[in-house]
């Protein structure tokens, strides 16, 4: 894992916190929850490769 993916998730994070904040503010709060969703997929979507790299991992470690 590199440390650019982190800074990549953080940077969805507060792009995604400053979109919900201005939406709710604007009384758009269906809006505001879309983007928290589409925040969330993006991020599982970044992380899906380094989930199945965990899972191998331990499958070699335990021997499976």
């Amino acid at each position: 894992m590199d440390i650019s993916l982190i800074f990549q998730i953080a940077g969805i994070g507060i792009i995604a916190a400053v979109l919900n904040i201005l939406l709710k503010k604007s009384d758009k709060d269906e809006y505001a929850v879309m983007i928290n969703i589409a925040g969330v997929v993006i991020v599982l979507a970044m992380l899906a490769g380094e989930i199945a790299e965990l899972f191998e991992t331990i499958k070699t470690v335990f021997g499976f």
